[in-house]
């Protein structure tokens, strides 16, 4: 069967017609934990501020707006958390930081690190090589700018706080190396 060129014409117009529709017609967002009204529940290990390890416990995600998460964080604790930006090297207040204490997420306040397991990487980022409880975050891949990195986020509310490398010390042989703006330090009393 031939095709005139009219016709040729007609059908590659709207071939492009519909490419350039599809390509430009944005979707509406989902907010995350959110299912059919109802809010998501996952489990985190919940930890005192002076580290003691209280057990695990079912808590509902933590969601809010894009502008609920504007109000609560500053421009930069936005950008890293929400938008999964990264702060610049040795210029977070964490990263050189010595206190006894816990690492909490800027966003949600769950125990994400102890100062037990901070250690200096020479990178300018607060690093760890291990997290207080695995329960606590989530390892995502990331492929963004051509490199296979692991993103790690906060279990409760999604907050991107850094990525995990294989480069660490003993004993894990793991370095996570965090944004300083994403978590909160809580200093453990004297003598604890």
């Amino acid at each position: 069967m031939m095709m005139g060129r009219r016709m040729f014409f007609l059908s590659a117009a709207s071939l492009a017609g519909g490419l350039v529709y599809v390509g430009t017609r944005r979707t509406a967002p989902v907010e995350a934990g959110a299912v059919e009204g109802v809010a998501k529940e996952v489990n985190i290990v919940e930890f005192s501020d002076v580290g003691t390890r209280k057990g695990v416990v079912r808590v509902p995600k933590v969601v809010k707006s894009d502008k609920e998460w504007r109000a609560q964080l500053s421009p930069l604790a936005y950008a890293v958390t929400r938008k999964e930006e990264t702060e610049n090297s040795f210029s977070g207040k964490l990263w050189n930081l010595h206190d006894k204490g816990l690492y909490r997420c800027i966003c949600c306040d769950t125990a994400l690190f102890s100062s037990e397991t901070k250690y200096d990487s020479r990178t300018g980022w607060p690093s760890f090589w291990q997290v207080i409880a695995k329960e606590n975050v989530q390892l995502i891949e990331d492929h963004s700018f051509g490199m296979d990195r692991t993103a790690v986020v906060c279990t409760r509310c999604d907050g991107h706080i850094g990525h995990l490398f294989d480069d660490g010390p003993n004993p894990t042989g793991l370095r996570y190396c965090m944004n300083s703006v994403a978590m909160k330090f809580v200093k453990s009393p004297t003598g604890a």
